[in-house]
């Protein structure tokens, strides 16, 4: 939502990561989806104005909405599939030859989508029952895990049916609860502190 009111900003702040943080990728979690034509110019403010790593985007309008992304290589297209709001529900949940839509699209992400190995896809940490069906279903492809801290997700249950054999195959984010972890003076330190805990509890459990 930093694009609604603060582009130059967000140019700035993705270019600053890059410059102080070289390791680490950067998300746009824009979650697009329009048809092909639209989405190629979305493409290009995703990976040419911004210099995202990866972009968040919707399946709901077919691969074609999604393949000007794939077309830039060595860039990341993480797919909605299980969101961590409640309302996700009301379309992941219905039904397609018996089996749930969040089911179906992460077996299209896995058998025909990801065709050159960019593709993950977004599950969120309230629901750690439905990401221990992707993992199973996408073998070890990226999954970005919102959902924990202010939303309430369980750090200990998300890793558990998230990760791969060896411990990873996960983004997990924590936003909320890291950014406004105090509205005092010692904000920063106080954002740091959640942050430094979260990722302590993140690696118990990656092997345990």
């Amino acid at each position: 939502f930093h694009s609604q009111r603060a582009e130059d900003q967000l140019e700035q702040l993705v270019e600053y990561i890059h410059d102080a943080h070289p390791g680490v990728p950067v998300i746009l979690d824009a979650k697009r989806g329009d048809i092909g034509s639209t989405a190629e110019h979305y493409a290009v403010e995703a990976f040419e104005r911004y210099k995202a790593d990866a972009v968040t985007v919707s399946p709901y309008m077919g691969f074609d909405s999604m393949s000007p992304y794939l077309a830039y290589p060595g860039k990341g297209v993480i797919v909605l599939c299980r969101t961590s709001n409640p309302g996700g529900s009301d379309v992941q949940f219905l039904q397609v030859d018996g089996k749930p839509l969040y089911q179906v699209v992460a077996e299209a992400a896995r058998e025909r989508w990801n065709t050159n190995g960019q593709m993950g896809l977004v599950v969120g940490a309230t629901f750690p029952n439905e990401i221990a069906k992707v993992r199973q279903i996408v073998g070890d492809m990226p999954l970005l895990i919102p959902g924990i801290g202010a939303q309430g997700g369980d750090i200990e249950a998300t890793v558990k049916a998230g990760r791969t054999a060896d411990g990873t195959g996960m983004m997990i984010n924590s936003s909320r609860a890291i950014l406004y972890a105090s509205r005092e003076k010692d904000f920063a330190l106080a954002a740091r502190n959640v942050a430094l805990q979260t990722r302590e509890t993140i690696n118990r459990y990656r092997h345990g």
